[in-house]
């Protein structure tokens, strides 16, 4: 099952922040020019393939909801829900019932932890209500803490200021069912009132996970998100053709159970979102310009890639589709030497002008020559998939990367 709805709690008043936060909300405020914190967070989630996004908002939710409801992200929708009265993180998501599905994303919005999420929300285990992203750090003091057996979290330690020990925390990313309701209660806190019992009952987990972490809710860690984050979210590229690279090529590829993964395809992708890759699809597909089937199959068909993708904690950021061909027998499609249409180099750079991404580094992988001289003209390497396991081509390519960046 693939988790696709993620909820964000943005109704903290960020008192710490002192005038920062006087009047506008914590998760709104700008670490860059036009560059929100909390946008930070939604282009996360949405091109991790989260199509579902709904931010519980509570004090100056008026301007959360005046930015953000009704808008969409990549392929993402957002919701804003306001809460009529302050009712704690945990009866935010009480006001939200209706709303939720059975199993769901719920993060801070005032905290960025850069980890996969699709690694958290892959395979939901029913023997749990929760399961909390840990991160190791080698101070606490400002956190408290948390304690695991095995899988399970057993216990929750209060911060001690001023003792600076190592020891584990909880990210600010938690993968919930809705059996979380049974425990909730208007008002509650989820931190302090819920996963306390949970915990106490043996129905909360808990998965480690390396990555930065930042939580900007003092102004020194505000000012520091201002100098760290939006750097951090430049990323070189590695561009796939789909059909034959990625699935098997069973000519005009569209109908769902036609689906064949490559082998190592699926790997592969997962290796590359945890390289630190943006993983952006480009592939030219004439039947729709033939007439074979339209563009939404094509859509249908990538959301199912997706869907075997996030089995084993994977996700595609993005897929770019020709439908143009010179002799269309569909005359909107019909399209001399398109611009996307590889060899041209339309579609990668489409893409460098929408994502940020770093030349240096980035590449593309496919199986026919027109593939290689799209990357050429967009000054990226390009190299040739002989068909036989994409994870290893991957990693012969990732070596490559890295020693010639050691050099």
């Amino acid at each position: 099952m693939r988790v696709k709805q993620a909820l964000f709690l943005v109704g903290g008043k960020g008192t710490r922040l002192g005038s920062l936060t006087a009047e506008t909300p914590k998760p709104l405020l700008e670490i860059a020019p036009g560059l929100r914190f909390l946008d930070v967070l939604l282009a996360k989630a949405a091109r991790q393939g989260f199509s579902d996004i709904i931010l519980l908002a509570g004090h100056f939710g008026e301007q959360v909801e005046a930015i953000y409801h009704g808008q969409r992200m990549y392929s993402a929708s957002i919701t804003v829900i306001r809460e009529p009265v302050p009712a704690g993180t945990g009866g935010a998501l009480v006001q939200a019932a209706d709303r939720l599905d059975l199993w769901f994303l719920l993060a801070n919005g005032d905290s960025l932890f850069e980890f996969n999420l699709r690694k958290l929300a892959a395979s939901p285990s029913d023997d749990f209500v929760g399961c909390l992203a840990l991160r190791d750090i080698s101070d606490i003091s400002r956190y408290g803490s948390v304690e695991i057996k095995g899988h399970s979290v057993v216990a929750f330690h209060e911060k001690k200021p001023g003792v600076a020990l190592p020891g584990v925390i909880s990210g600010g990313v938690y993968l919930l069912s809705k059996r979380i309701l049974e425990y909730a209660r208007l008002p509650c806190s989820i931190e302090t009132d819920i996963f306390p019992v949970l915990a106490r009952d043996g129905v909360l987990g808990g998965k480690r996970f390396d990555g930065y972490f930042l939580d900007m809710g003092l102004p020194e860690t505000f000012e520091q998100a201002v100098h760290e984050v939006p750097s951090r979210l430049v990323k070189p590229a590695a561009f796939l053709d789909r059909d034959g690279v990625l699935n098997v090529d069973a000519g005009y590829t569209h109908r769902l159970e036609d689906l064949v993964w490559m082998n190592g395809a699926r790997e592969a992708v997962l290796r590359l979102n945890e390289a630190g890759y943006y993983v952006i699809v480009v592939t030219n597909q004439a039947g729709v310009a033939k007439g074979y089937y339209d563009e939404q199959r094509i859509d249908l068909f990538h959301d199912k890639m997706q869907d075997d993708l996030a089995e084993i904690g994977a996700h595609i950021d993005a897929f770019y589709h020709c439908p143009y061909h010179e002799n269309a027998s569909v005359d909107i499609y019909r399209a001399p030497n398109h611009p996307d249409r590889k060899p041209n180099p339309g579609m990668i750079l489409r893409a460098f002008s929408e994502w940020k991404i770093r030349r240096e580094s980035s590449f593309i992988i496919g199986d026919k020559s027109t593939d290689l001289e799209a990357g050429q003209r967009s000054g990226i390497s390009g190299f040739l998939f002989d068909g036989d396991n994409l994870l290893q081509t991957v990693e012969g390519i990732l070596s490559r990367t890295i020693s010639s960046a050691g050099n």
